[in-house]
């Protein structure tokens, strides 16, 4: 019961994290799983893609509404996406608890990276929908579903820059195209973990899913009022913190 009660306020949390910079404040989901709900680092991972599905799923509807989804480029990614997720949950059923938490912490020092450096760029104008290159998104997305698959986040932090930098997509439409993406690709991770035999926490998903909702949607609105560029640096400074702490942790054999 204890740690249902915890969800509420760490998922509000990574609610807030995810809207208020547009992706990578999922990474902060397994950590919460394990080192204050007592998950093991398996079911962690399972939990969190649930977790940030819902996210997602409620984010997705906002965008459609805005029409900021490019729907081509996100159906050649997020079909690559579902496939490396099969592959990357069977490499999660084989590879042990530090090792899973040591990648992780890679991950997060990946996202720290990334947000850091979207937020010291200005904000680029809504370009529209640029033509899908399948040669491209595929592999991309592959690789990104591979990753979800494997730690439990969503990608988001990996979709945006790829999207926006490496497809010239404008920020509007990488971020809008981004949520579906993730959306679909956490769902399917999370139909290949339980089919693989993996436990999803019922109480806990549900929980932290509908308080992680809830702070997405208030989100944008605290955002409003921090600079994005303070805003991102900010965050990008904390979950690297979180992924030494994470490293060092595993170290000692804590959650292990």
């Amino acid at each position: 019961m204890e740690g249902v009660l915890l969800a509420i306020p760490f998922g509000v949390m990574i609610g807030l994290a995810v809207g208020m910079v547009g992706g990578g404040g999922a990474v902060l989901a397994v950590p919460v799983l394990v080192y204050a709900i007592g998950l093991d680092v398996h079911t962690a991972t399972t939990v969190s893609l649930a977790v940030v599905a819902a996210a997602a799923v409620a984010g997705s509807a906002g965008q459609m509404r805005r029409g900021a989804v490019c729907w081509s480029s996100a159906a050649w990614f997020a079909g690559a996406a579902v496939a490396g997720s099969v592959l990357g949950t069977i490499g999660n059923q084989l590879a042990g608890g530090a090792f899973l938490l040591f990648l992780f912490s890679g991950v997060m020092l990946l996202a720290a990276r990334a947000t850091w450096q979207r937020a010291g760029q200005p904000g680029a104008a809504a370009a529209g929908c640029p033509k899908a290159r399948a040669q491209v998104l595929i592999p991309i997305g592959f690789a990104v579903g591979a990753v979800t698959g494997l730690v439990g986040v969503g990608g988001g932090f990996l979709v945006v820059p790829a999207l926006a930098v490496g497809l010239s997509f404008g920020m509007r439409e990488a971020m809008g195209t981004s949520m579906v993406i993730v959306g679909i690709v956490s769902l399917c991770g999370l139909g290949a973990h339980l089919a693989a035999g993996e436990r999803l926490d019922v109480p806990v998903a549900l929980v932290m899913g509908a308080a992680t909702v809830a702070g997405a949607l208030i989100a944008p609105h605290l955002a409003d009022r921090v600079p994005l560029r303070t805003l991102g640096r900010g965050f990008a400074a904390f979950v690297a913190a979180v992924a030494v702490g994470v490293a060092a942790a595993t170290v000692a054999g804590v959650g292990v």
